[in-house]
Parts: C-alpha cells; sequence; structure tokens
C-alpha cells in the first residue's frame, strides 16, 4: 500500500474513532450554543455600567445598552461565557454594541474546561488574532479550523474602533459532546481482561488524557506470549514502548516518542493504529508513521491495564510508583469503550484504588511573561524582624538566560538577583562596600520542563535550591535582610530605569511561573489578575503559553532541533542541507552538474533529488574528455572462478550496490545512457544453450526486486543472444553465444548491457557448473551513466506573450526553486503560481536585479539580489530561491545570499490553486524572453522540453553554451558547442581531460628520445589525425614561434627541447653547467648560434618549473616559473626556414649541432618533461596519446608520470571505457580470477607450487622490482597502458576505474 493510500485509511480510521466517542462532524455541529444561555452564564473583567453588564452580550440582541462594554478600553479587559458543559464549538461570531461606535476590530480566542488554564486557540499553530467588525450592526463569523472542545470561553480585545471604546456581542456555534471520563489518582487504576483475544488484522487504540504529571504509565496490555505495549508519560512526552518476551535488555524494546509539553493540565489525543509492521501514531494534530521489527508485529493481548502497568496486589519496591495521575477519557481498544465498561461494572473490569467517573482535577493558575517588558511586582509585607524569610516559584522555560527575581536591600545598600544564565540557576548578591557574591546550581534548566527554585534566609544563611535536591543548592553566609514595602519583582523590571529601585542587567525572563511562594505563603494569581494585588504589566495571568517549536521538529533532512521561548533553530552540520530548516541540499544533483562548476574526477557526493527524502550519498565521478560517468560499485566487480562442487547444481551471485536502492533508480531515470560491463568465460558451460529450449542462466535486473533476464551484453533483451550472436561472429554459427559452443577450451562473451530498463544487474544464476571439466568465471562491472537529462533541460521563450504552464506548485511549508537563464532583455517574470490571495513570483526586475516575491497570507514579502554587472549579458546565471516558516532567500550566481525573516507570528501555509506559469504571468504582461533551464521545484524537475514541443512560440532546448562556460577549458582548450551541454577541444592544447587541465608528462631517461616531424603536407597530416592539428611544416619560414614547457630534473647541463631545420637553422632550449636556462638559436647557417642566457638559476633541484619562450621577428621574451619576464634581441636572420623535427630528450642527429651543444644532446635527457607545446604542436602529447596517428618516432624507454602539480586527483582520475560488445576468441589459458573467490579445493595443490615459484622468485626480485620501476620491457618502445603488466590470456578489456569502492580485490593467475 502506498504512503498516500495508507494515511486516507489513518484518517478514515480516526474519524470512525472521533464518531464512536461522541464528536460530531463539523456540517451537523453548528447550533447556536450562547443565545439561549442565562446572564449568570457571563463575566467580564469589568463594566462600564450596569446596563453595558456581560449578560447583554448577545449577538443580534438590543438589550441594556445594547451589549457589552468594560470600564476601561485596553487590553487587560476580557469577556468570558460559560456554556454550561464541555462542548464542541465549530465557528465564533461577532458584533459590535447596538447603535453605537464600540466594536473590535481584532480580538483573542481563548477556552477553558475550568474556568482557569486558559489556552489560546491558534490558526495553523501560529495565528493567533481574529479579525473583528468594522462596524456595529455587521455580523463576523469564523469557523474555526479545528474544532475546540471546551466549557468556558474568553474574548480578549486587541484593537478596538478608534473612535470608540470596546463593545461586543458574541455568539458561539457547535454541539453537545459525549465522553466517558476516568480520573486516576496515581495510586489507581483499571484493568480489563479481553476474552476471546482479538483477532483483528488491524488493532488500535485511542484515549484523551490531562494532566500536571510530566511522567506516568497511561495504559499496558500484555498477553500469554510476553508480547506487551505500553505507553507512557516521560518528561511531558508521549513514549510508546513494545516488548517481546520478559527480559530487559534492548534488543526486546522498542520506544517510540512523540508529542511534547503534554504535562500542561490540557486534553490531549492519542491514537495508535498497528497492522502488520507498521504503526500509524497520531498525538494532537501531529502523525508518526513508524516502521516497526517484525519480531514485535504480533499483538495478541489478552489484558489492558489502564493508567499503571503493575500487578495487581504487587509493588515493585525497586521503582518508584509510575502510575498516572489526571484524567482519561474515551479510551478506545479495537472499538471497545474501556471507561463505559467500567462505569457499568462489568466484570471483566477490576477497579483498584480511588476511581472517579468525572474529572476532578487540582486547580493551578500560572502566568506567561511573552516579551521583553513583561514582569510582575509584589509587595513586602513581613516586617524585617523576622528571623527568616524565603520566596519560592516554579518555572519553565525555553531560554538558556533570564531574570527570575530581583529586589533591593535597602537597609544593606544591596540588590539581589536571581537569573538563568547558560541555563543554570545563578544569585548574584551586591552590597555597597562588599565584594559582590555569586551562587550557581542546577543545569540545563531551559528544557521547557517545570522547575522549583526556592531562596531562603535563615540565621545568618541563605540557601538557593533548584527542584527540592540538596545536591543541586548553593549557600552563602551573608545575610538577606528584607523590609516591609520592598517590592518583589519576577521577570524583569518596569521600562522606566530605576523605577521603584528596579535594575535589571540580564535579559529578560520569557517564559511561564506559577505556584508563588513569598514567605511560605501562596501568592493568589487571580487576586494579581483583578488589581488587587500586586502590579504586573504584559503578563497573561492564569495561562502558560509556551510552545514546544521542536515537537514535531520543522528541521528537514535529520538536522538537529533547538529553540528559545520565540523562535527555533536547526543544526544542519553533517546533514547535507543548508538553510533555515536544513531545507536546500549543498550537493550537486548529478556527476554532469558537479562537471560544469569546473571539478575533475573523483569521489562527489550526489544528492540526485535536491531537496527530496534520498540522501546524498558519495559516488565516484569520471569525467572523461568527452563525457561524464557516474561510476557506482557493488560488492564484487572483480573476475570470481566458479567451478563444479559435489550436490552444486548452480551457483548464484548477489550484487549489493554501496548506493540505495531510491538513488539507484533515480540515476538511471535521469541519465541519458547506463550500461554495465559483463563477461564470462567458459570451459564447457554453456551461457543459454539447452535441449530443452529453457536458458541454462540467467540473471536479474532491472528496478526494486528486478526481474529474470536471458540475455547477454551487447545483446537485446530476451533474446538468449550475446554480442556475437548479433554480430554474428560467434564461434559455432549455430549458437548465439560462443560458450554455448560447449568448447573444451577457454573462450569468453562479454559485452555492455545498455538496455536502461533492466539495469542494475542485482543477480547473476550459471547453470552450467556440475558437468565434468566444466569450468567458469563471470565478471559483472560497476554501474555506469553519463548524460543528466536535468541539467540542459531548456526551452526558449521567444516573444513575452509566450510561456509555459504546469500544474500548481505545492509547497505549503517549505519551497525551494533553482534555475539559470539568459536573455538580451531587461526584465520579465521567470516564473508565477497564484492563489485565491496568495502567490509566489520570481523575476528579472531590471537588468542587474533579481526579485523573488510572495504571499502566505501576512502580505507580500520580497527579497532583491542587485548584482554589480548586468544580468542581460546573454550568459547562463542561477537563481536560488527558498521560502520557509522561518525566512526566505535569494541567491544570483555566487553573490551573497539575500534572506527576509518572516513574521513570528502569522500564516505560514503558502495556499496556491492556479496553474504555474513558467516565462510569462496569467495575465501575460511581463513576459521573459530569454532561456530558462534546469528548473527544478522542490528537487523535482519540470521537462521543459516537453511541454515546449507543443507550446507556440516556445522553443525546446537552448544553445550557447560557450559564452558561459568557455572559461573552463584551460591551456589553449576550445569550447566546443554541442545540442546540450558544451566540450573543450584540447587537440591544440598540451593538456588532456575534460578542461583540458590535466597535464601530459612523462619520466625520461638518457637514451629516451622522441622525435616530431614535420614531413608532408598539413592537409596529409590533419587527414592522418584529428586530434594533432599542425600549423607548421617542412615548407614554412617562422617568423615567430611559442615554446612552453615544465619539467623537473637535477641534471647538468640538460637539452630540454630542440628544433631542426632542413637548412642546418635550429633552436635549443637547455639547462647549463650553472643550472641556469639559455635559449640557442641559430637563424643563419653561416653564422654561430646566440645564446640568451636568463637570471634565474637553481633550475636542476629536482623542482617543478615552467618555461615559456616567445619569439616575434628579432625580439624574445623569455619566463621561468612566475619570475618577472626577460627580454632579449637576437642579431641574426629573423626567419626560421624548413622545419624538420621537434625532438626531446637525446638527439640522435647531432651533425647540425655547433661542438659545445653535441655533448649535450648526445647526453640525453632524465627526469620529467610535461606540457610541451611548440606553437600549435605538443610532441609529447602526440608521442604519448596519439603515437599510431601522429608523426612521432619513439626510442628508449618513455613512461608516463605526472611530474607537476596541476592535476591533484585519484590516480584513476580520467578514465575511458574501452570495453565493446565484441566477443571474445578461444585462447589456451585460464582467466585471470580474485584468489578469494576461487574454489578453496585448489588450495591445498597450489601451496607447494607457490612455495617453489617463491623461493625461485627471491633470486631476480630486486633486480625486477628495480626495471619494473620504469618499465616492463627495457629494449622496447613503450607506450601508455592503463597497468604497466604483462599480456595474460583472458585479462579484462575494461579500462573503468572502480576508485568508489572500498574493496582492494587482488588477483592471481591459477
Amino acid at each position: 500500500m502506498d504512503p498516500w493510500s495508507k494515511k486516507v485509511v489513518g484518517i478514515m480510521t480516526q474519524v470512525a474513532l472521533l464518531l464512536s466517542s461522541g464528536t460530531v462532524t463539523a456540517d451537523m455541529c453548528d447550533s447556536a450554543m450562547v443565545a439561549s444561555l442565562p446572564p449568570s452564564s457571563f463575566r467580564s473583567s469589568s463594566q462600564l455600567s450596569s446596563s453595558h453588564g456581560p449578560g447583554f452580550a448577545k449577538l443580534n440582541r438590543r438589550d441594556g445598552a445594547g451589549g457589552w462594554s468594560p470600564l476601561s478600553s485596553d487590553r487587560y479587559q476580557w469577556l468570558e461565557v460559560d456554556l454550561g458543559e464541555r462542548t464542541q464549538i465549530t465557528a465564533v461570531a461577532t458584533q459590535g454594541r447596538y447603535g453605537s461606535s464600540d466594536w473590535l476590530t481584532a480580538y483573542l480566542l481563548m477556552f477553558s474546561d475550568t474556568g482557569h488554564n486558559w489556552r489560546q486557540y491558534r490558526q495553523e499553530d501560529s495565528i493567533g488574532m481574529f479579525s473583528g467588525n468594522n462596524n456595529a450592526d455587521s455580523v463576523v463569523q469564523h469557523k474555526l479550523q479545528q474544532t475546540v472542545i471546551a466549557r468556558y470561553l474568553r474574548l480578549i480585545p486587541v484593537d478596538w474602533n478608534t473612535n470608540g471604546r470596546i463593545g461586543l456581542r458574541v455568539e458561539a456555534y457547535g454541539c453537545p459532546y459525549n465522553f466517558d471520563v476516568v480520573s486516576l489518582t496515581g495510586q489507581s487504576s483499571l484493568l480489563f481482561r479481553l476474552s476471546p483475544k482479538p483477532t483483528m488484522a488491524k488493532q488500535s487504540i485511542s484515549l484523551n488524557f490531562k494532566t500536571l504529571k510530566n511522567s506516568g504509565t497511561l495504559l499496558h496490555a500484555d498477553g500469554q506470549s510476553g508480547h506487551s505495549v505500553t505507553l507512557e508519560l516521560e518528561k511531558g512526552k508521549l513514549v510508546l514502548r513494545l516488548q517481546t518476551g520478559r527480559g530487559v535488555s534492548p534488543a526486546s524494546r522498542h520506544l517510540v516518542s512523540l508529542g511534547s509539553l503534554l504535562d500542561d493540565q490540557h486534553w490531549h489525543h492519542f491514537v495508535a493504529e498497528h497492522q502488520s509492521t507498521h504503526l500509524n501514531l497520531t498525538v494532537d494534530k501531529s502523525t508518526l508513521w513508524v516502521q516497526i521489527p517484525s519480531k514485535f508485529a504480533h499483538w495478541d493481548h489478552d489484558q489492558i491495564r489502564v493508567g499503571g502497568d503493575q500487578v495487581l496486589g504487587l509493588k515493585r519496591s525497586t521503582q518508584p510508583n509510575r502510575n498516572f495521575h489526571g484524567c482519561l477519557e474515551n479510551v478506545l481498544y479495537n472499538g471497545l469503550s474501556l471507561v463505559s465498561l467500567a462505569k457499568q461494572n462489568d466484570q471483566r473490569v477490576t477497579v483498584q484504588g480511588n476511581v472517579t467517573f468525572a474529572c476532578t482535577e487540582t486547580v493551578s493558575v500560572a502566568m506567561t511573561f511573552s516579551g521583553p517588558h513583561s514582569l510582575l511586582s509584589l509587595p513586602w509585607t513581613m516586617e524585617m524582624a523576622s528571623s527568616s524569610s524565603s520566596v519560592g516559584l516554579q518555572f519553565r522555560t525555553w531560554d538558556r538566560e533570564g531574570l527570575l527575581l530581583t529586589f533591593d536591600l535597602p537597609k544593606q545598600g544591596g540588590v539581589v538577583w536571581i537569573y538563568l544564565s547558560r541555563a543554570k540557576l545563578n544569585l548574584r548578591l551586591y552590597k555597597a562596600g562588599k565584594t559582590q557574591q555569586e551562587l550557581t546550581t542546577g543545569s540545563s534548566l531551559s528544557d521547557g520542563q517545570w522547575h522549583t527554585m526556592e531562596l531562603i534566609s535563615r540565621r545568618g544563611h541563605v540557601t538557593l535550591t533548584v527542584d527540592g535536591e540538596e545536591d543541586a543548592s548553593a549557600y552563602t553566609n551573608t545575610p538577606i535582610m528584607i523590609t516591609k514595602g520592598t517590592h518583589l519583582f519576577f521577570g524583569g523590571c518596569p521600562v522606566v530605569d530605576g523605577a521603584e529601585g528596579c535594575r535589571n542587567p540580564f535579559s529578560s525572563f520569557r517564559g511561564c511561573m506559577r505556584s508563588l511562594e513569598v514567605n511560605s505563603q501562596h501568592v493568589d494569581l487571580i487576586m494579581v489578575q483583578e488589581r488587587l494585588l500586586g502590579n504586573y504589566s504584559q503578563l497573561q495571568i492564569d495561562m502558560c503559553g509556551i510552545t514546544d517549536r521542536c515537537s514535531p521538529s520543522l528541521c528537514e533532512h535529520g538536522g538537529s532541533c533547538s529553540q528559545s521561548w520565540s523562535t527555533f533553530h536547526c543544526n544542519c552540520s553533517g546533514s547535507g542541507y543548508s538553510g533555515a530548516t536544513c531545507h536546500s541540499s549543498i550537493h550537486e544533483q548529478s556527476c554532469e552538474a558537479y562537471k560544469h562548476k569546473g571539478n575533475t574526477s573523483g569521489l562527489y557526493y550526489i544528492d540526485v533529488d535536491g531537496s527530496g527524502p534520498i540522501k546524498p550519498q558519495l559516488i565516484y565521478c569520471n569525467m572523461t574528455d568527452v563525457k561524464t560517468w557516474m561510476v557506482i560499485e557493488h560488492n564484487n566487480t572483480e573476475l570470481t572462478r566458479v567451478r563444479a562442487a559435489p550436490g552444486k547444481k548452480q551457483h548464484l551471485a548477489h550484487f549489493e550496490y554501496t548506493s540505495e536502492e531510491e538513488l539507484l533508480a533515480a540515476v538511471i531515470s535521469q541519465s541519458e545512457h547506463c550500461e554495465q560491463e559483463v563477461a564470462y568465460h567458459c570451459k564447457m558451460s554453456r551461457l543459454f544453450n539447452s535441449q530443452d529450449g529453457y536458458p541454462q542462466s540467467w540473471w536479474v535486473g532491472g528496478p526494486a526486486r528486478g526481474q529474470a533476464q536471458t540475455y547477454w551484453g551487447g545483446a537485446q533483451p530476451g533474446s538468449q543472444q550475446c554480442a556475437c550472436g548479433v554480430q554474428e561472429k560467434c564461434l559455432d554459427p549455430r549458437h548465439h553465444c560462443n560458450c554455448d559452443a560447449d568448447h573444451a577450451e577457454w573462450t569468453n562473451d562479454s559485452g555492455l548491457l545498455t538496455h536502461k530498463e533492466t539495469l542494475p544487474v542485482r543477480s547473476l544464476v550459471l547453470g552450467d557448473i556440475n558437468r565434468p571439466g566444466s569450468e567458469g568465471a563471470y565478471k559483472v562491472g560497476p554501474l555506469r551513466c553519463h548524460g543528466d537529462k536535468n541539467i540542459w533541460n531548456a526551452a526558449f521563450f521567444d516573444k513575452e506573450t509566450s510561456y509555459l504552464h504546469f500544474p500548481t506548485f505545492h509547497g505549503e511549508l517549505s519551497a525551494d526553486i533553482s534555475f539559470l537563464f539568459k536573455t538580451t532583455s531587461s526584465s520579465g517574470v521567470f516564473l508565477e503560481n497564484l492563489g485565491i490571495k496568495d502567490f509566489i513570483r520570481i523575476e528579472l526586475s531590471s537588468d542587474n536585479e533579481v526579485l523573488f516575491s510572495f504571499d502566505v497570507g501576512n502580505g507580500p514579502l520580497e527579497v532583491r539580489v542587485k548584482a554589480g554587472a548586468p544580468l542581460n549579458d546573454d550568459r547562463w546565471h542561477r537563481v536560488r530561491a527558498e521560502r520557509n516558516i522561518k525566512e526566505a532567500s535569494l541567491q544570483v550566481d555566487e553573490l551573497p545570499t539575500a534572506t527576509q525573516e518572516a513574521p513570528a507570528d502569522g500564516h505560514i501555509h503558502l495556499q496556491l490553486n492556479s496553474q504555474l506559469f513558467i516565462g510569462g504571468t496569467a495575465s501575460r504582461q511581463k513576459g521573459f524572453r530569454g532561456c530558462v533551464r534546469a528548473l527544478k521545484l522542490n528537487g523535482v524537475t519540470l521537462d521543459l522540453e516537453a511541454r515546449a514541443r507543443m507550446t507556440p512560440g516556445v522553443e525546446a532546448g537552448c544553445p550557447g553554451h560557450c559564452s558561459s562556460y568557455g572559461s573552463l577549458c584551460q591551456h589553449q582548450g576550445r569550447c566546443l558547442e554541442q545540442p546540450s551541454s558544451f566540450h573543450c577541444d584540447c587537440s591544440q592544447s598540451a593538456f588532456t581531460g575534460a578542461f583540458c587541465d590535466r597535464e601530459v608528462s612523462a619520466s625520461f631517461k638518457s637514451s629516451t628520445s622522441i622525435s616530431y616531424s614535420f614531413q608532408g603536407s598539413p592537409e596529409r597530416a590533419v587527414n592522418q589525425s584529428t586530434a594533432v592539428h599542425l600549423s607548421v611544416h617542412s615548407d614554412f619560414s617562422l617568423r615567430a614561434e611559442n615554446v612552453s614547457l615544465s619539467f623537473r630534473t637535477a641534471q647538468t647541463p640538460a637539452l630540454l627541447l630542440y628544433i631542426s631545420s632542413h637548412y642546418r637553422e635550429y633552436m635549443a632550449l637547455l639547462l647549463n653547467k650553472q643550472s641556469k636556462l639559455e635559449v640557442a638559436y641559430r637563424l643563419d647557417s653561416s653564422r654561430v648560434s646566440e645564446v640568451l642566457r636568463s637570471r634565474v638559476g637553481s633550475l636542476a633541484n629536482g623542482q617543478f618549473h615552467s618555461v615559456t619562450v616567445n619569439r616575434d621577428g628579432d625580439r624574445v621574451t623569455l619566463q621561468v616559473d612566475q619570475n618577472n619576464i626577460e627580454h632579449f634581441n637576437v642579431s641574426s636572420d629573423v626567419e626560421f626556414n624548413g622545419l624538420k623535427a621537434v625532438v626531446l630528450g637525446r638527439v640522435q642527429d647531432t651533425s647540425q649541432l655547433d661542438p659545445e651543444l653535441v655533448r649535450i644532446a648526445a647526453t640525453g635527457f632524465t627526469g620529467c618533461l610535461s606540457a610541451v607545446r611548440f606553437n600549435s604542436i605538443s610532441p609529447l602529447k602526440a608521442a604519448l596519446l596519439h603515437r599510431d596517428t601522429s608523426p612521432t618516432t619513439i626510442t628508449g624507454p618513455l613512461v608516463q608520470s605526472r611530474c607537476g602539480s596541476t592535476y591533484a586527483g585519484p590516480a584513476a582520475a580520467e578514465t575511458t571505457h574501452t570495453l565493446s560488445g565484441q566477443s571474445g576468441s578461444v585462447e589456451m589459458g585460464e582467466p585471470l580470477v580474485n584468489a578469494i573467490k576461487s574454489d578453496s579445493a585448489l588450495i591445498g595443490g597450489v601451496i607447494a607450487l607457490v612455495i617453489f615459484v617463491t623461493l625461485s622468485a627471491l633470486a631476480i626480485m630486486a633486480r625486477l622490482l628495480y626495471r619494473r620501476k620504469w618499465t616492463c620491457r627495457s629494449e622496447d618502445v613503450k607506450t601508455v597502458k592503463p597497468d604497466d603488466c604483462p599480456e595474460l590470456p583472458f585479462s579484462s578489456q575494461n579500462n573503468s576505474q572502480s576508485s568508489g569502492s572500498s574493496e582492494n580485490h587482488k588477483e592471481y593467475f591459477i
């Protein structure tokens, strides 16, 4: 069942549970509840006169003065209505006072069961204020989004007509509420015996509860098997505990926690629905879906205890009593009302302790300090002669800092402050002329729990205690003497500095207080509220307005939530996401995206769905010259031997990939091409051929669990063929695979699986392995994909009136939008989606400014980013916009992100209902002209191209990428446009790689020589190799040349480069005996050479150095590394005639050289040369990478290396997948396999051979290792290979790297 279906079922179940408990749907619950009430049901803070009393505040009535008006119009007034019993309230309506200028324009709605401990009604968990009237007679009605169940209602005026005063008539709509309630004392409980046992496939538990205690067991159910379910309240949170058996080990328990601040003496609703291994848990309006281990899935309860988990007659001496103390209502177990059974004295129910079927609760009056100016002032009424004094209170807060209490010591000239600092309780005692004293006690006091503070001064000692614990107390011997008339200030000081002697050097307290005691006398806060005791400001009395902004957590993707009184904060460290709610991914969605930020091959975190639910995972990106591959490894990519074994009919191999299933599916879906190498080496082991027509072997591939596949690499799905069958090149034309020929010699079938719907390979079954003589070895390579279909998905809007439309964008609580654009227009709307009142829009507001605007009901909010340069430059620019309940942000390219905070108390849901417009607006005004690409909304890419193909005025795709990305092509690389993306052409660069950024270098020995010849016409040379472009040849006469190279050597003197001609002219670049660079020119064969010497020395120091020589006529410039450019002139001819060759290393023909250069040239070069370039010719690159098609001659050993520092990627940085779908030929010998995977039966026979080979090898190992350091064959000229090792008969042709795998499988030839 999909998550949406589960959610629908869950909602239906909750509706059924509500109906069974007596609640009624809103459509049937709209009766007027106030009109028939007597005047005694109304109370108010005050009244202007007897004719303005609260009893006249009935809707549409004209009695008395036509409504209620208080004595004074301020925000401390209230009107209260007693509905007589607990009632479902679905709507509230207001009117002004009849025939007057008195009406409310805004008010707060409070509700209560007892007339105390009020709770404010909030819409969307944030909006607390209701809009009122704009005249005295019209009725304004508000339907409540969430039904309220309460007996008492209280309306608190916030604003009113400025030309009048507060005036109000009111009505509430709803219906009666039916309930079964029980009150438990903490020593009482109910035991229900279920008979017969329930056999329902789906089971449910639901109940309502209210309590002042933060811990206690609400319900415990168990059975004969020992499986039990316990619902507990722990520190104000609900914990559902599942247990198997009687053990106490962690493995036998499973805990789920949800909810917070549930000890607030308000009703809370809990539902648990269980089916198989799924739990749907709901607390109030928060729902949690839980997957539980299968061992906890079986519920066979035969008894349920409500209010505790102890066995009757027994008490656990090792633990304190954890029974529930409070009220429970409508307790349903699989639809059975347990409280109703208890009320009926059902014989299945046993009552323990004092149980009453009414909710009897202690009245607790709290007060809320909600802002920086909230405070309470109480007078000290005791005489100074008292031997002791004390002040106590309880508080709860999320703030780590805040003043709890301060008072003066007039007789001692001092001040006492009790405050929170770093979530610890502190007392600071200041007395004139004495050292200031500090006491600190307690910890973690900002956890939202109720904590007790007590200050006692007795017999010259002062004690500060937290939560009544001795080890959480602090003492001082300095006495405190409080005199009569002193004021105690709780929470803060009055706005006027120094008023009544109050000074507050700390932050004001924001939180709740209750249970105030002064000298052990309880402070009546209701008297304070009625202004009969003390004074207060901006204080909400008879309620605690604390809310937990971290339950449920709005931090996404595993970000940790912390909070203060007014806001919350998400710590996104280690999550892979950023932003105020950890919504936006910090990683790219593909290797292609990393490449076009200028990154080279390596391991990268890939987040395929951006802000979606799939976690970022580490994937190897192989960025070759042309394609960018995503390489996903599995647990065995090595060639693995399979041999027959007794009783073994088939060999099964299962492949576990390093990436999760969701990522695999997403990568395959969004890639243009995916492939996976498969190879089977066989000797009398068939792949598919069988007498009955059923395939001998198969493999399983595809999404989810995959499906059986009966084809091999290079063939079509379901064909039972291999690549040789498609090419008609199999060994036996009667069969479609080489292995199906059933030869007694080794052969193989290999190729690429390229049909994405059958990838990845999940398992392999080889069936023909049990015949005598049957042997085989298989290899399944990593999954490799290239081409991100999302990043290049683009549309071109030709007219301002053209647009694309998509379904409504749903981003109610969080939305992220990202795209790239390019344009020559100075303004235009990129994106717009409208609602009834809400909207969201991103536009180019001017040629250098992007504007992100939206409205969620609080009024339009705008975020702007202004660039320092025009954005309409026809280059790609990136836009990232995010909106969440905390803030909105906008970033353009790499400019600083602009942010705007959301209102602290406002609407939070973005409600849209029209189509989403791209490139225009619903009004067809201010449309965008240009290109939009890679548009993602909440991580989902919109297919602009598909929609553009069917929309007039919009074209699919958008060319012209080199203007934006051409700068990524380095070292004379040229950017070439492609239909989607671009390519760096490195043919005229001395470098290679995706961005022409990887050096091409080689290690030279004294006998190594590379000669690049300029023979023949340029047309012929171009035809020989498209990778080598000649700008000079033997008929040219050069008046200028550019030479650049890098080197590392310790040799002096040394010849770095030599250019010869057919006319005995030359140019030579060398190091002299003083380790300085020299450039020797002989441009006139009748004269001696001219030598230009650099002032830079110590170049033969084994360090990496770069040299650039430029000649234009007789002017020559020379630069070594980053030193200053040196200028020279040549006095001979300025033309370099009849070029013959460029030589690196040893010069074979020294007949044209001056005598002093002959010895140096014959010595050769020992060291490393890199990035050698002569004009547009790269002789070293041609020799290493294009030997067969370039006019190069190589003698002596030549080994490719990296002697420079221009590339810092992994050793296997860039590779090209060379395996094609070609069939293998018959070869004598056995395949190279992983010895770990080979049959263990061979080990004994191999041991003797290994010992013999080891002893023989020791004699030659030292020499062999020394020789192999440079080359495998020192006598032959060697070109670059992926692995410098001897040829083996069945070695893989695959050159792909497996850097993403953590395993390093070794291979042995057996």
